[in-house]
C-alpha cells in the first residue's frame, strides 16, 4: 500500500455559518463559484453526490457517497474524479470534509481531503480548493 497525502485549507468569510452551509449545499450557488459545477444530492448519508459538467472543452461526471452531514457544521463524503485516471472503485476514492465554525463574527470553512496519490496531485487540489474558496468568499461577501 502506498501512502497518500491529505491536504487542509480554510478561509474565513463574513458571513453567517447558515449562509455559508445554503451555499454549499444549494446546486444554483454551486454553479456560481464551482467552475460551473452541476451538484446533485438529497443529502442524506449513504446517498449519492454527484458533480458534472464541462471542463477544458471536456464532460465530467464526479461522484460520491454522503459520509457524514450535521447541518451548518459538517459535510463528508467520498470522492472519485472521472478525470483522476483511475478506475471507479472503492481504493481509488478520496475523502473530503467540509466543516464550519463562526469565529468573531465570521465564518471558517475548513476542507479537508485525503487517499491523495503524489504530492503534485496534493498541489494541484490545494491551488483548485483555494479557488473554489475564493470564489466562495466573493460570492457571499458581495
Amino acid at each position: 500500500m502506498t501512502n497518500r497525502l491529505t491536504l487542509h485549507t480554510s478561509i474565513s468569510i463574513n458571513a453567517p455559518k447558515s449562509k455559508v452551509w445554503m451555499a454549499l449545499i444549494d446546486p444554483e450557488q454551486v454553479k456560481k463559484y464551482f467552475f460551473g459545477t452541476i451538484l446533485k444530492s438529497d443529502w442524506k448519508v449513504g446517498s449519492a453526490i454527484t458533480f458534472s459538467g464541462e471542463w477544458e472543452g471536456k464532460p465530467y461526471m464526479d461522484k460520491g457517497t454522503i459520509l457524514q452531514i450535521e447541518t451548518e457544521k459538517i459535510l463528508k463524503y467520498s470522492y472519485w474524479s472521472s478525470f483522476s485516471g483511475t478506475e471507479d472503485k472503492p481504493e481509488n476514492y478520496a475523502n473530503i470534509g467540509y466543516s464550519l465554525e463562526e469565529k468573531n463574527g465570521e465564518t471558517v470553512f475548513s476542507i479537508s481531503q485525503d487517499g491523495i496519490k503524489t504530492k503534485e496531485a496534493c498541489d494541484h487540489s490545494e491551488q483548485n480548493w483555494k479557488m473554489v474558496l475564493n470564489n466562495l468568499k466573493e460570492l457571499l461577501e458581495e
